[in-house]
């Protein structure tokens, strides 16, 4: 439903709104490389033994495709004279440390460009990196919250393997498999004949695999039997979680992805039909964010719409702005909030975040954030190992920018007292509710 009011499916605004953000992807750093599992590509070991010249020249290839790009992209100058002093360092310590190590090509090629990306950027950014292949495919999916498998979660039980979760736009969903229920048979293979690791991997077939389940149905003690595709979707991003305080609601944002403004609609609409919300709490401890897109749409439902939301500035580069897209009254919900933050909360859920308290929208409750309000875009390489760049720092409005030191809370709430932050939570927003009557 949300599509059709804010945005068409490629992401582009009406006309009369204000000029897009770029089609580079934007993600959020929120996983560690892990360099050290790399192993030689099958593209080099098919090929003949190099000669060490050939090698240090695919070195070098590597490097200056790395800096080339960060001189046209990172949202600081690079200095020449720094590139260098990297490559002098490569030869001096770098080289001639890691060729004694008896590691592949591969490895010392993506090890080093990793370093060389580490000697580049300031000391302020720690976002920056460059990824061998497989962890970049691990982090654009992780990162834009878009899986590929059968969106089915669980455990091993002596009964069968126990649901838990099933995406709601997963096939397996559309084909009726809910959570609770238990899977007995995965492709005629028995659950209780498998192991949880092997019924996991089992879930996770190649896209557009085909998989038969036969599971017992909780609702009416029914077998059922269904054929479910693995294939590409997005994951529930917004989860309702239970408040002490009748009237007050709680939602818990776990990242930002495309759909996650489409999910709070779905229950916000849910709220509403129950009684009306005299507070609404959001939950953005731990999110490490996502497309700031998708912060500019959510804002629709307690900002008015066509005011400007926020802007992101890349080197070289005119502004590009972002508004409150303009949504039916009836969606709109505007009464008080709080917004729960820690130390983990980055990008679009600080950009959100810092939006609303500066508004005067929301109060801030819990920890100060990450700091992550930028632009960060990722370049693949030839071998699909990916360069991920901070392009853009985010401003508010009033050209305010988003500092590395993060958002302060109004309410400090330390990390020992976090069992008690909903009840606060909640009596606040029934205390400011009493006082808007």
């Amino acid at each position: 439903m949300f599509d059709k009011l804010c945005y068409n499916a490629s992401m582009k605004f009406p006309a009369t709104q204000k000029k897009p953000l770029d089609s580079i992807c934007i993600v959020i750093v929120c996983f560690s490389l892990a360099l050290s599992s790399c192993t030689h590509s099958a593209a080099f070991a098919k090929k003949a033994p190099l000669k060490e010249k050939d090698v240090y020249q695919e070195y070098l290839n590597t490097f200056e495709e790395v800096y080339a790009l960060m001189q046209d992209h990172y949202y600081q100058k690079v200095e020449p004279g720094d590139y260098k002093r990297f490559i002098k360092q490569f030869n001096e310590k770098i080289y001639p440390k890691l060729k004694d190590t008896g590691k592949s090509i591969d490895f010392i090629r993506w090890r080093s460009a990793a370093f060389l990306v580490d000697f580049l950027k300031t000391e302020e950014d720690i976002f920056s990196a460059f990824y061998p292949p497989k962890p970049a495919k691990e982090y654009e999916q992780t990162a834009l919250g878009v899986r590929k498998d059968l969106g089915i979660e669980g455990k091993l039980t002596d009964k069968g393997f126990l649901v838990s979760h099933v995406e709601p736009r997963s096939d397996a969903y559309e084909k009726g498999l809910r959570s609770q229920d238990v899977l007995l048979k995965i492709d005629e293979q028995e659950v209780l004949a498998l192991t949880e690791k092997k019924i996991n991997e089992l879930l996770m077939p190649l896209i557009d695999s085909k998989v038969d389940l036969t599971f017992l149905r909780t609702s009416d003690q029914s077998k059922k039997n269904i054929t479910v595709t693995s294939k590409k979707y997005f994951k529930q991003t917004v989860f309702m979680i239970p408040m002490p305080i009748k009237g007050i609601y709680g939602l818990e944002i776990r990242r930002f992805n495309r759909k996650t403004a489409e999910d709070m609609l779905r229950f916000l609409e849910a709220f509403r039909a129950q009684a009306p919300i005299k507070g609404l709490v959001l939950d953005l401890r731990g999110n490490p964010g996502g497309p700031p897109l998708a912060a500019r749409e959510i804002s629709s439902f307690f900002l008015p719409g066509g005011e400007d939301f926020a802007y992101f500035h890349k080197r070289g580069q005119a502004k590009a702005e972002l508004d409150v897209p303009a949504i039916p009254q009836r969606y709109h919900y505007d009464g008080p909030i709080a917004i729960l933050i820690d130390k983990e909360s980055g990008s679009a859920s600080e950009l959100f975040s810092g939006i609303m308290q500066k508004r005067g929208r929301a109060v801030l409750i819990g920890q100060n954030s990450a700091g992550q309000v930028m632009l960060k875009s990722m370049y693949h390489l030839d071998d699909e190992s990916m360069l991920l760049l901070i392009t853009g720092r985010g401003y508010h409005p009033d050209g305010t920018v988003f500092r590395f030191s993060g958002l302060d809370p109004d309410k400090v709430v330390p990390e020992s007292d976090e069992d008690e932050i909903l009840k606060y939570a909640a009596s606040y927003l029934l205390y400011a509710n009493k006082n808007q009557e």
